[in-house]
């Protein structure tokens, strides 16, 4: 023991260190192996980063545990003020019995403050996080199903850290005959935007069908809302340590986003693909081009990710679509609480808190969930769908909530809604749910209708919801006959950050992030400053003009002042002519189903 001690004490030669470096691997991480890679200063990281762009180079595949090493040598870097390699035309592909091979990474340029260049070759993509504004300049790319081309508007495209990651892929376009024309084109558009050794650069790397797109940084009052809270400035851009300090991390650092794996974006199966294709194409049928799409299944397997896809396929091809929503926990485009129908003109590319919309009609339910009150959610259901004008595909969405009462109240909504497809969601991960073909819906009995083979002779049909009809009491049992449907099956490999005990507390930050969404409207636009909200000027309404009810709740009528200030509340307009007390608001005794034209807090002053 104490000649080893002895030994290390001594140390070896300088011969010694010679020798052993020399024989060492080509790409090795550090002189010392054991000093973490962390605790690397800023000459360490850029010594490294040489060492494994040089490896790169020689063709190298660090990143894969079976070519860890290379034993080819690494080719000197020229002490003249050559490009780095990362800027420079990627190699060839090292065959496929020795390595797998890499695909190029996509040149990024910077093109001023706060905007950079991507190059795109077909088929590859650029999954990222962060915001930003995404322009085509050249060519033809496709972020969350919506293809953006050449000379179409800038999109603004949220890709933030609650859910799955966005990657901007190039698609195929139509090319002229001649490459020299492409190149001609493309280069004189990036005559305006960079300058002439990055244009060079740029072109070096372009290849038939490439697209070119602008990335620009995004602000907007409902961000800055957001993020200036406290904890949640995270959720749009998140910084990591990296290793990777070139001048793409710079470029893209200035835009506001970050390069990220390709396998945290988003992956849609080959199922969903198909189910889609199939639907874009019956919804584009002059013969039926508005078809009732009715999309189920259980928590967490995607089924609002499939409808945000299938919303920007669907408006790749035509002018709008029409969406019912009901869930009442996770909405799409408004505050949780509430069924609303919209008309979609515009592509969703991003969660729902980065697209609060105004809707065509709505009315606050004012709960998450339905499982107390289901007659209620039912006759909300049949007054909101009563505006649906069958001028433009439909689709609805539904509860996660498939087990027990859940699965018979889905019953009732598809005999409601007359589906012409449902599109049914399964998963390995989620509860066994059996198939809702047209024969099990028939046979089956729900929570306020009844099947065809018991009532077989007392059924009605649907009312002509354009001319606003509604249902009379009597007729609330019997079951409504329909045409069948078309069941399409998906299967989900969603792959969902939730677990069932973190369930409910993420499911209540994304809620609170919609609220903030829809408060942050209110903001005065970018560039002036926020502006808190007790600092903005209220709506005064007098209290002998307003009628007041506390949903799900009994509160009495000397507490009800107490409960309403400083709370949510749901602004609606009754068509009834309710009168009340000179001085004092209006008490409801009963929830009416009204359309609901905005929320608010409120604030009650008394006089002293």
């Amino acid at each position: 023991m104490a000649d080893s001690v002895l030994l290390l004490k001594r140390g070896p030669s300088r011969s010694t260190w010679l020798r052993a470096r020399k024989a060492r691997p080509q790409l090795i991480l550090s002189h010392r192996p054991r000093r973490r890679l962390w605790t690397l200063r800023w000459c360490g990281r850029r010594r490294l980063r040489r060492r494994l762009l040089q490896a790169q180079a020689a063709g190298a595949d660090w990143r894969e545990g079976g070519c860890l090493v290379s034993r080819a040598p690494a080719a000197r870097r020229p002490k003249t003020g050559a490009r780095s390699p990362a800027l420079s035309p990627a190699p060839e592909a090292a065959p496929a019995s020795s390595c797998a091979a890499i695909l190029p990474i996509p040149p990024v340029r910077p093109a001023g403050p706060g905007r950079a260049l991507l190059l795109l070759p077909l088929g590859q993509g650029f999954t990222f996080s962060g915001i930003c504004r995404v322009t085509c300049l050249y060519g033809q790319v496709q972020v969350l199903g919506f293809a953006i081309s050449q000379g179409q508007p800038a999109q603004d495209v949220f890709s933030t850290y609650t859910h799955s990651r966005l990657t901007i892929s190039a698609v195929h376009y139509s090319v002229p005959e001649k490459s020299k024309e492409m190149k001609r084109e493309a280069r004189a558009l990036l005559r305006s935007h960079l300058s002439r050794d990055d244009r060079r650069c740029l072109m070096k790397n372009f290849s038939p069908l490439c697209s070119i797109i602008m990335l620009e940084r995004l602000r907007t009052s409902t961000v800055n809302f957001i993020t200036s809270h406290p904890g949640l400035s995270y959720i749009f851009v998140q910084e990591i340590p990296t290793f990777q300090i070139n001048s793409e991390y710079f470029a893209l650092r200035s835009v506001g986003i970050r390069r990220d794996k390709k396998k945290s974006g988003l992956r849609v199966t080959e199922s969903a693909f198909s189910v889609m294709e199939e639907l874009v194409s019956v919804s584009c049928e002059e013969a039926d081009g508005c078809p009732v799409i009715l999309v189920c299944g259980s928590q967490d397997v995607g089924k609002s990710t499939f409808i945000r896809y299938l919303i920007n396929q669907l408006l790749n091809s035509i002018s709008c679509v029409d969406y019912l929503e009901c869930d009442l926990g996770q909405t799409e485009f408004t505050p949780p609480g509430c069924i609303s129908l919209l008309n979609i003109t515009e592509p969703v590319l991003g969660p729902p808190f980065t697209h609060q919309r105004t809707p065509q009609k709505m009315v606050y339910y004012g709960k998450p969930s339905c499982k107390n009150n289901f007659e209620n959610y039912i006759e909300i259901i049949k007054y909101v769908f009563s505006s649906y004008r069958r001028e433009s595909p439909l689709i609805v969405n539904t509860m996660g909530w498939v087990a027990d009462q859940g699965l018979l109240l889905l019953i009732d909504l598809i005999r409601l809604l007359s589906p012409s497809h449902v599109i049914q969601f399964s998963s390995d991960r989620s509860k066994y749910m059996p198939d809702l073909t047209p024969d099990y819906v028939d046979d089956m009995d729900g929570l306020y209708t009844r099947s065809k083979s018991k009532v077989r002779n007392r059924g009605f049909y649907l009312p002509e919801f354009a001319d606003n009809s509604e249902f009379a009491d009597e007729e609330k049992d019997s079951p409504v006959v329909f045409t069948g449907y078309k069941l399409m099956s998906v299967k989900s490999e969603f792959v969902s950050r939730k677990t069932p005990r973190n369930r409910e507390s993420h499911n209540r930050v994304l809620r609170d992030l919609a609220v903030l969404s829809y408060l942050g409207q209110l903001q005065p636009p970018v560039p002036k400053p926020l502006c808190p909200l007790h600092g903005l000027t209220p709506y005064q309404v007098p209290f002998n003009a307003v009628a007041l009810r506390i949903i799900h709740a009994d509160v009495a009528p000397t507490h009800i002042l107490y409960a309403v200030n400083a709370s949510w509340v749901g602004l609606c307009k009754i068509l009834d002519d309710v009168r009340g007390y000179a001085n004092g608001p209006i008490l409801l005794a009963q929830t009416p189903i009204c359309d609901c034209l905005g929320f608010g807090e409120s604030e009650s002053k008394t006089r002293p």
